[in-house]
């Protein structure tokens, strides 16, 4: 049976007499324009999250139109709004101290606002998960659409992209490799376009994830920013938003168990972000799926990766598409995935799938399961006296040699105290130093994205390109290396990381899923009762965050969430 939209008369304003308030409703939506055909039609709100602050959403506004004609085409009426616009590289200091913040808004918004269906616009890596969470929680029919990935760039020959290599080409240039002349020819090839960064980061995995999770329509995960497809792309979203709005499909219908394995598969087969971990258990929760580090260890374990992308490749993103984009991945991986998970289409994952073609034999960047670039186990979570709620390693893009060590820590205690000493030759740090940053976690920080710490200038320079380290904050997923991320309980929460001292031995021995420090108990006891509660914010939006989100094990979201 057909679902039958409120269109703008669902959620209405109370005065208590509800013909007036439709009454209302009607005098002033003709002062925007709309007559009385118009407010029959189903509403589909649009979410734009387009800002100066957010480069990468530069062309979010022609996506705009796109959805909406798609919308009119379709016999709905569009209603844009605009939500909390969070963009990487110019939010201090981290916006994954707002994502929740943002969810919380649009939750509030989907739930206030009469919409039959909503478009989920993002782009910037914490956008989408921010968008997926306020869905699952308001389960108002949704569909997504991400402003898709820069183009790639070029330097003297050599292709350049954010923001792996950006990583990568300032790691040269504080080795010594690169002046600074070079570094600010580099810097005007790294991001060549309008999109988000077109390596394997957190952008690309979540855009990925969600179309093989199906809440996006296929191709809608990879196809360039800058492409026709992408706005083709924006026009269908748009038809297919007026579809859910008659059908009544909703995110709980499409985000199901099968659905966040399936998304889980590919996060493994592209050897995705750690950040996809904490945003996938976040949206799980919020519809009442049990989803934690295990089941990413599990599932990572049984799929090997077969995207050739950056980090753990040499590809991007663009070259994903072009050689078949997610369709062509998931057909590869159809023997794997539950083919009968409901898609935002109507159709099962398998009906998809039946259709896709299979990757050419002409091209690399999609691998086959049987000849993959990597063996399963790109995700590895670890436990450990330094981890008892556990930690996560992306091992396909650390250092071989390093996934068993052990070595002397040093401690930085605040991302100042990084800046100031990191590059002091007196320290006498080396490559078998174990660095540890805490004070980053959830609570203490907002978890930025600084555990992927600078390699030291004068080890660099000696050609050192990787360390052991260890954090309870995260990564960027455009990062690389032997890094120990999202260690639980934080030290602020009072985790052992806090009752590390310069100079106490730290084994990781990544193959055994351990991460330990190796003081014994009555020693660690004695520094307990040393330790002072971690001071709380004072006010507004981060006491609220400090004193209720959850550890990285919990997604890092609000516990009354």
């Amino acid at each position: 049976m057909t679902h039958q939209p409120q269109g703008v008369d669902g959620r209405l304003t109370q005065y208590g007499d509800a013909g007036f308030s439709r009454f209302l409703r009607r005098a002033f939506l003709a002062s925007a324009g709309w007559d009385d055909e118009d407010l029959t039609r189903p509403v589909v709100g649009i979410v734009n999250i387009a800002s100066d602050f957010t480069t990468c959403h530069r062309d979010m506004p022609q996506l705009v139109e796109h959805v909406k004609r798609g919308v009119l085409e379709a016999g709905g009426i569009p209603f844009v709004f605009p939500a909390m616009s969070l963009g990487e590289i110019l939010t201090n200091p981290t916006t994954m101290l707002f994502r929740n913040l943002m969810a919380m808004e649009l939750e509030e918004q989907l739930k206030s606002q009469p919409m039959d269906a909503v478009v989920l616009l993002g782009g910037c890596d914490k956008t989408l998960p921010a968008e997926l969470m306020a869905a699952a929680s308001a389960d108002v029919p949704a569909i997504a659409l991400v402003v898709g990935p820069m183009s790639v760039g070029n330097w003297r020959g050599e292709r350049l992209g954010a923001c792996t290599d950006c990583r990568r080409m300032w790691t040269e240039h504080r080795g010594g490799t690169l002046d600074g002349e070079e570094i600010a020819e580099v810097r005007e090839e790294l991001c060549p376009t309008a999109g988000t960064c077109m390596v394997m980061g957190t952008a690309s995995t979540m855009a990925c994830i969600a179309e093989a999770m199906g809440i996006m329509l296929p191709y809608a995960g990879s196809a360039p920013a800058v492409s026709a497809q992408r706005l083709r792309l924006a026009t269908a979203t748009g038809r297919q938003a007026v579809e859910l709005a008659n059908s009544g499909r909703k995110p709980s219908d499409v985000l199901t168990p099968a659905s966040f394995r399936n998304g889980l598969r590919v996060l493994a087969a592209v050897s995705g972000s750690t950040n996809a971990v904490l945003h996938l258990v976040a949206i799980a929760r919020r519809l009442g799926i049990h989803l934690d580090a295990d089941d990413v260890h599990d599932i990572c374990a049984q799929v090997p990766v077969i995207a050739d992308c950056k980090p753990a490749g040499s590809g991007y993103l663009p070259d994903l598409h072009r050689d078949g984009g997610v369709p062509a991945l998931l057909k590869e991986l159809e023997p794997l995935l539950e083919l009968d998970a409901l898609t935002v289409t109507g159709q099962k994952l398998g009906e998809l799938v039946a259709g896709y073609s299979a990757p050419a034999e002409n091209q690399t960047t999609i691998r086959r399961l049987d000849a993959p670039l990597k063996p399963p186990g790109a995700l590895v979570t670890i436990r450990g006296s330094l981890a008892p709620n556990g930690a996560i390693v992306k091992a396909a893009a650390a250092t071989p040699e390093l996934m068993v060590h052990e070595g002397p820590a040093y401690v930085f205690d605040s991302l100042d105290q990084l800046a100031a000493e990191l590059d002091d030759e007196s320290l006498g740090l080396t490559p078998d130093h174990v660095l540890v940053m805490r004070n980053i976690g959830p609570i203490a920080a907002g978890m930025p994205e600084a555990g992927s710490i600078p390699i030291p200038a004068y080890l660099a320079r000696r050609g050192i390109r990787d360390m052991v380290r260890i954090s309870d904050g995260r990564m960027s997923g455009t990062a690389y290396g032997t890094v120990v991320l999202h260690v639980a309980p934080e030290a602020a929460a009072g985790g052992p990381l806090a009752l590390v001292r310069n100079g106490d031995r730290i084994r990781l021995d990544v193959p055994a899923r351990t991460v330990d420090l190796l003081v014994d108990d009555a020693e660690l006891e004695r520094r307990r009762a040393e330790l002072t509660p971690f001071p709380v914010p004072e006010r507004g939006w981060r006491r609220l965050y400090a004193t209720t989100v959850t550890q990285a094990d919990g997604g890092v979201d609000l516990d009354f969430l």
